[in-house]
């Protein structure tokens, strides 16, 4: 099989020797823009696989805490019944597990330290059908939460801020409290310290309280549960369940899904993820431009060999053919060393960032501030193959105007010269 001469030419000119000065310094800047376009793709491969990863980590993490769905009654009250409820909920198919609750805020305080909290009352049987750290906790503490004993699991870091651990007594204070002629004066429960738990999600670990639901029902004076948490055989239909329960439920309920739990901060990572999509490919746009003063140099430089081609019978379509191979066989080398480069510290971040961290002796990701304490990393199809596509015509698109120059140089007057 005959190779085109247009491709060796092309290739041959990649290539280009230091035989003079001239053509050395063509090689350099033609290096400078492959190196630009490599050093663009993985940037916008490594940080679109952080931010994937960052959403994914917290996702996650907040999912071992809460529900995929939520059914509560209006203004707090209690379910006029639970257990209908339950039923209707069990019977779409798309629920794996249900278990009902009592949610409600409080302080709790120690000594002189006082925390606001969010309190959840749970059924230790039913919780771990809903959420992956109630798993973990069944075997631990759970089986300690007893009705009638009045005691708490709290997050590690809400523990760790007052200085408890399991065996200590805390004051849990109400909010709604008893009128009595000298004022409201506020309801308080001691409450024991039977277990601790860590999610791995700032918020939830920093201020979360955990007790049984008959003694939370009493605490607050509810009649029964507040509402019905929902876990799902797929997260991602939680919005279309959510839905279909809202015509299926009897009695005047709200039904809240995952998303809109936390909709400002899925809506700010998906704003931030497209703005840098944006800015970083045009880093690449930039790189890929080069090539055109890379190519308008090379047809300065080859103005004798393109008119030696043109006498040859080489038609101005081949010569143009010769410096659009040149143009991208930058770009796609460029763009596949870059490829290999971000898959590279994408796949491997989490022993590289850890690295730099012990070297410099600082924390990227302080977890009171961004929630997780480590970088994460997940590189996606559906955002590689768009950076690889974009660079590669952006090379090409860089490679039009300089070729077609080319093709338009006269013989005549480029051997006049020489």
């Amino acid at each position: 099989m005959q190779i085109p001469y247009e491709l060796i030419l092309g290739w041959r000119y990649t290539r280009a020797g230091r035989a003079t000065r001239r053509n050395g310094f063509i090689s350099f800047i033609s290096g400078v823009s492959m190196l630009g376009i490599a050093l663009g793709v993985a940037a916008l491969i490594i940080v679109l696989s952080v931010m994937n990863g960052f959403q994914k980590e917290v996702r996650d993490r907040m999912l071992g805490v809460i529900s995929h769905i939520e059914v509560f009654a209006p203004g707090g009250g209690a379910l006029l019944d639970p257990q209908k409820t339950l039923a209707e909920i069990r019977a779409n198919p798309n629920v794996v597990g249900a278990a009902t609750f009592i949610a409600a805020q409080a302080l709790l305080a120690r000594g002189e330290d006082m925390k606001g909290t969010m309190v959840r009352g749970i059924d230790p049987a039913l919780e771990g059908q809903v959420t992956d750290l109630a798993v973990e906790l069944g075997k631990t503490a759970f089986p300690k939460l007893v009705s009638g004993e009045f005691g708490v699991v709290l997050g590690g870091e809400l523990a760790r801020a007052m200085g408890v651990r399991e065996g200590d007594t805390v004051t849990l204070i109400a909010p709604s409290g008893q009128v009595t002629p000298a004022g409201v004066v506020p309801r308080l429960k001691t409450m024991t310290v039977v277990g601790t738990f860590d999610s791995g999600h700032f918020e939830y670990d920093s201020a979360l309280v955990m007790m049984h639901q008959d003694d939370a029902a009493k605490i607050f004076r509810l009649e029964g549960p507040t509402g019905i948490r929902i876990k799902l055989k797929d997260l991602h239909q939680a919005r279309q369940v959510a839905l279909a329960l809202s015509q299926t439920l009897s009695g005047d309920l709200l039904i809240r899904d995952w998303t809109r739990q936390n909709k400002t901060w899925f809506a700010a990572v998906e704003l931030e993820k497209r703005m840098m999509f944006i800015i970083l490919t045009l880093i690449v746009a930039v790189a890929a431009f080069n090539l055109v003063s890379t190519l308008v140099m090379t047809v300065t430089d080859k103005r004798a060999d393109i008119a030696i081609l043109r006498t040859l019978g080489a038609s101005p379509k081949s010569i143009m053919g010769v410096f659009m191979v040149q143009g991208a066989m930058v770009g796609v080398i460029g763009t596949l060393s870059g490829l290999l480069l971000g898959l590279g510290v994408a796949f491997n971040i989490d022993v590289i960032v850890p690295a730099l961290e012990r070297l410099l002796n600082a924390s990227f990701l302080p977890k009171d501030i961004y929630l997780i304490s480590r970088m994460p990393s997940e590189p996606q199809y559906a955002d590689i193959m768009p950076i690889v596509v974009i660079s590669l015509v952006l090379a090409f698109l860089a490679t039009i105007y300089p070729s077609w120059r080319a093709s338009r140089v006269n013989p005549a007057e480029a051997l006049r010269y020489e």
